[in-house]
């Protein structure tokens, strides 16, 4: 259904003063700090294999055969792209009669400015999803945030709290000693770094204070702030407004092929005329989707609350 000139009364009128509420400043794009971005030019999807390497090697007799291990491949993540799109019309009439720049060029940039917005909420999903949603799976058949990742043997690996827990500087120790201590699918470990905290904006500050006080945060002592010290998380503070756990909160590492955002067709736009009514349509599309191959790519806490 076009828009016509009934939409847009006081614009066909002169005494106006502004035009407003189509444009801010412009959208965040904070999940850049949390996904990897890849493109993809050819297929309707794209699969990551996750291979397991060898265990730890065994001592060899003297004039003993060497021990033989297998590696194999464990599972597949599968990215399917998805096609976000959005349009509107205007009658031919309603662009002719404004009196104040056209119509089109003001709401292009409006719908910049929610494809743009979209785009930063579906990403942000990947966090938001990854406590408990069984309908948002991994390859490896559990959540992005487990204590039940599968591992050699039918042994469990995990990237969150045994017990969740609210953004402090205790809880974001007992997840850096985690991240030290992982493993990987056959138990050998994994040199993992942390890269940033990604956080809703209710913990902002409390994340600022617990890594980047000159002094331990909160305490009387005259203890220095290990976090700060040690040289932590050169990715800084991740502020996320789409996250929509308020205290659930994120360690993104430098795990190779982690979380993802993975670019099929990159934003289009195309403005056509309809020959016998006049109207003007405006679409803008692009192909991308979101996920992740290996779930050590983060770590985190869904809060206590």
């Amino acid at each position: 259904m076009a828009m016509n000139r009934a939409q847009f009364k006081k614009q066909l009128q002169e005494g106006l003063n502004a035009v407003f509420g189509l444009e801010y400043k412009g959208i965040a794009e904070p999940w850049r700090k949390y996904l990897t971005v890849e493109t993809e030019s050819n297929k309707a999807y794209v699969e990551d294999v996750m291979m397991s390497g060898f265990g730890l090697a065994s001592v060899k007799g003297e004039g003993q055969a060497v021990s033989y291990d297998s590696a194999s491949e464990v599972y597949t993540a599968r990215y399917l792209f998805e096609t976000i799109a959005l349009a509107f019309a205007i009658t031919e009439e309603a662009e002719e009669d404004n009196l104040y720049g056209s119509l089109g060029r003001k709401l292009s940039r409006a719908q910049a400015r929610s494809m743009k917005q979209t785009k930063a909420i579906k990403c942000a999903n990947v966090l938001n999803n990854g406590f408990d949603n069984t309908n948002y799976k991994g390859g490896d058949g559990v959540c992005l945030f487990s204590t039940a990742h599968p591992g050699f043997g039918g042994a469990s690996r995990s990237n969150t709290l045994a017990t969740p827990a609210d953004f402090s500087e205790t809880s974001l120790e007992d997840l850096c000693i985690q991240i030290a201590n992982a493993e990987d699918y056959r138990g050998l470990p994994m040199p993992l770094t942390e890269k940033c905290v990604v956080v809703a904006p209710a913990n902002k500050f409390v994340a600022q204070r617990t890594m980047y006080s000159d002094l331990q945060s909160g305490s009387a002592e005259n203890d220095l702030n290990a976090m700060k010290d040690l040289g932590m998380f050169p990715g800084g503070i991740c502020v996320d407004r789409n996250l929509t756990d308020t205290d659930a909160w994120f360690v993104v590492t430098d795990c190779p092929d982690g979380l993802k955002h993975i670019v099929r067709k990159t934003i289009s736009s195309k403005v056509e005329g309809d020959f016998e009514s006049g109207n003007m349509r405006y679409r803008s599309r692009e192909r991308y989707i979101n996920g992740w191959s290996d779930p050590f790519g983060a770590f985190g806490s869904a809060g206590a609350g």
